[in-house]
C-alpha cells in the first residue's frame, strides 16, 4: 500500500481558490489511480475527482466540474486538486485516495484501498 498525507487546506472566503496538495510515499506511485473525496458533517464520503495512473484521464461529478482540477507528478509522487469559484457548500474535509485499477466516471470511497488523513476546507460566505 502507499501512504498519503494532504496539505493546503484552510480557510477562504466564497469565491476564493485553494490548492490542496498530496505526497505519497513508495516506489510504486505511478501505477496507483487517484482520487480526491471530501466529507461534510452527517454526509456520506463524496468523489469530487479522479485521475488515472498516467494522468491522461481525469473524472470531476457535476458538482465541481469546471472548478476543480486535478494534476498529477509522478516524478515527485504527488497529486494535486486546485479548487477555483469555492463556495459555502464546498466545505468539509478532504482526502486524497489511491486505488490499482483503471479509473472510472463514478468511483465510490469503497474502490480505494489507501487514505490520507484529511484536511479541513472552510469557505465562508
Amino acid at each position: 500500500q502507499v501512504q498519503l498525507v494532504e496539505s493546503g487546506g484552510g480557510l477562504v472566503q466564497a469565491g476564493g481558490s485553494l490548492r490542496l496538495s498530496c505526497l505519497a510515499s513508495g516506489h510504486t506511485f505511478s501505477s496507483y489511480t487517484m482520487g480526491w473525496f471530501r466529507q461534510a458533517p452527517g454526509k456520506e464520503r463524496e468523489f469530487v475527482g479522479g485521475i488515472s495512473a498516467s494522468g491522461r484521464s481525469t473524472y470531476y461529478p457535476d458538482s465541481v466540474k469546471g472548478r476543480f482540477t486535478i494534476s498529477r507528478d509522478n516524478a515527485k509522487n504527488t497529486v494535486n486538486l486546485q479548487m477555483n469559484s469555492l463556495k459555502p457548500e464546498d466545505t468539509a474535509v478532504y482526502y486524497c485516495a489511491a486505488k490499482s485499477g483503471l479509473l472510472f466516471i463514478r468511483q465510490s470511497a469503497s474502490d480505494f484501498g489507501s487514505w490520507g488523513q484529511g484536511t479541513q476546507v472552510t469557505v465562508s460566505s
